[in-house]
């Protein structure tokens, strides 16, 4: 009998399982760089909107949230508070979801 006939069903992950998962915490942020001296500052702030964007994208993704319009303004700010980010604005939050539309 081939070995792979004796493969046993996988257990569902968490893209088929019925329920979101709950984010694992603590939330370990990566080691911050500095940022490259010289630039104007809307380059910075541009920057530092899309790193939080990703995080706040991610933490959605693997809490069950996949598309874009399950992602309202209320929800992206109670995951970043969930997260320990600021709450983001309304762009910011624009951004997420434009992430999440673009990601697929």
């Amino acid at each position: 009998m081939p070995a792979a006939a004796l493969k046993p069903t996988p257990l569902p992950t968490q893209s088929t399982a019925k329920r979101p998962v709950l984010l694992d915490l603590p939330y370990a942020p990566v080691e911050k760089r500095p940022l490259p001296a010289g630039r104007p500052r809307e380059w910075y702030v541009t920057h530092n909107r899309r790193l939080k964007a990703m995080r706040l994208a991610i933490a959605l993704l693997d809490s069950g949230v996949y598309l874009p319009n399950q992602a309202r303004n209320e929800r992206i700010r109670s995951t970043a508070e969930l997260i320990g980010v600021h709450p983001p604005s309304d762009t910011t939050c624009h951004m997420v979801r434009a992430l999440m539309r673009y990601s697929r």
